[in-house]
């Protein structure tokens, strides 16, 4: 078992400024010295489409992120809640790499924050972002839980996170994700 943890870290939103991909780049800053955290941008993934699959093969982009994602020693995901659930950023990178027979999903670790500028966070989204977990055999952290409202009050317009309170609680997260990663590992070999 390597030493140091490979975690994927892919945002749900595609905005420049996005929240949710400053708390990711946080989450990398404050890992412990265990874990690295490498963030990966969804921008070159397509829409879903069976079709090109089947043609082609996956496109390349989308054989990069599935790479990548079977690379990975875990996931973490941290999105926006859209209309009460995920966004289809999100979505879409995870149908596209749940497909059979080799999916690099199945059994992987993974931990999901969220931030949104709404006083509900992003606890709706990321029920259902469980359930897709859930349903493409991820196994997703259970606790802590990061799901931040009025994120505007915790990271500033340079993306910097502001509030000691809020980076306490991303390093216990982060911590605590490299100890399911471990767990897990220990429990697969």
């Amino acid at each position: 078992m390597n030493d140091t943890l490979q975690v994927l870290g892919l945002s749900g939103s595609l905005r420049q400024k996005s929240y949710n991909t400053a708390l990711l780049r946080a989450a990398a800053q404050l890992a412990p010295a265990d874990i690295t955290i490498t963030i990966y941008d969804l921008r070159a993934i397509p829409f879903y489409n069976e079709d090109i699959r089947v043609e082609n093969d996956f496109p390349d982009a989308v054989e990069d992120l599935r790479q990548r994602i079977r690379m990975a020693d875990g996931l973490l995901f941290a999105s926006p809640e859209y209309n009460a659930s995920i966004t289809g950023v999100l979505k879409n990178a995870i149908d596209w790499a749940s497909r059979q027979p080799d999916s690099p999903l199945m059994g992987k670790p993974v931990g999901l924050i969220g931030a949104s500028m709404g006083g509900f966070g992003t606890v709706r989204g990321q029920a259902h972002l469980r359930d897709v977990c859930h349903g493409t055999g991820m196994l997703a952290m259970s606790r802590p839980e990061i799901m931040i409202s009025r994120v505007q009050e915790h990271i500033d317009d340079h993306g910097t996170l502001i509030q000691e309170q809020t980076k306490q609680q991303l390093q216990t997260f982060v911590s605590a994700l490299a100890h399911w990663v471990r767990r897990l590992q220990t429990q697969n070999c």
